[in-house]
């Protein structure tokens, strides 16, 4: 195994035969943030171009995968832009999808919000038992983003999508390997070496093979994602203006439930 940092904040790359290992650490909750998105991104264009990589086990440092967006002081999605201009943020985070090399996601922890669209990025995701998904964005009162509103139906179906949506319920572990959302939940001490098993398990495949399977399989994610962070984007716009917004930040900041008036 090699170690070839990038050189971006919170993001290594290291190497083990046919396999791009990309870690990124933003102690304490690897808040998804532009650069961490951009650095992320350009980890997987290093390995789409680097013939040698035939997969990526995509990983995180500390007990939690990825909080989401820190929306409470640096909320990526509510800088100014010009009208027709995509938000940054969502511009990276769709440009992840766009990724050529098969991706396996290792979840030691909490999945939310972003960083549950971060998981949906993968191709596979395994799971340890204290992992959770969550999509709680209702619970601050706002629209998910990151693409989830697509790309966590052709998951786990529409009915079950909808229920993470509109109730912001935690899928754990369990429960998540049985509706597709997780591939495999193993010990937290396999869980790297699981995720790792797997990718070499997709690079020892015939890497043309494997390249247009998967392409035909996953279609123009990129397109789909980028297209529904347009329509994620506006409708987080107005609703950033509404009481219910600034309730469920100050909810979240001081850990209780939100007292929702509708407007």
């Amino acid at each position: 195994m090699t170690n070839d940092p990038l050189g971006f904040s919170g993001v290594d790359v290291t190497r083990d035969g046919h396999v791009a290992i990309v870690t990124f650490a933003r102690p304490p909750h690897n808040f998804a943030d532009l650069a961490l998105i951009e650095a992320i991104g350009a980890a997987f264009a290093a390995a789409d171009a680097d013939r040698e990589v035939r997969a990526i086990v995509l990983q995180s440092e500390g007990k939690v995968f990825c909080a989401g967006a820190d929306l409470v002081n640096a909320n990526p999605v509510a800088a100014d832009r010009a009208e027709g201009e995509r938000n940054p943020f969502y511009v990276a985070a769709a440009k992840l999808f766009a990724v050529e090399t098969p991706v396996v996601a290792a979840i030691q922890g909490a999945a939310v919000g972003a960083g549950l669209g971060l998981a949906l990025v993968a191709d596979f995701r395994v799971a340890s038992p204290e992992a959770k998904f969550v999509a709680n964005f209702v619970q601050i009162g706002f629209h998910p983003g990151f693409g989830i509103s697509a790309v966590l139906e052709r998951v786990i179906g529409r009915q079950r999508a909808l229920l993470m949506t509109l109730t912001a319920r935690r899928i754990r572990a369990e429960q998540a390997e049985a509706w597709g959302l997780a591939d495999a939940v193993v010990p937290a001490d396999q869980l790297r070496a699981e995720a790792l098993s797997l990718a070499r398990e997709i690079a020892a495949g015939a890497p043309l093979a494997v390249g247009s399977t998967r392409k035909t399989m996953r279609g123009d994610l990129f397109a789909l994602v980028q297209s529904q962070t347009d329509h994620e984007l506006a409708e987080q716009a107005w609703l950033q203006k509404t009481n219910d917004f600034a309730e469920g930040v100050s909810a979240v900041s001081e850990r209780r439930p939100g007292n929702f008036t509708g407007t």
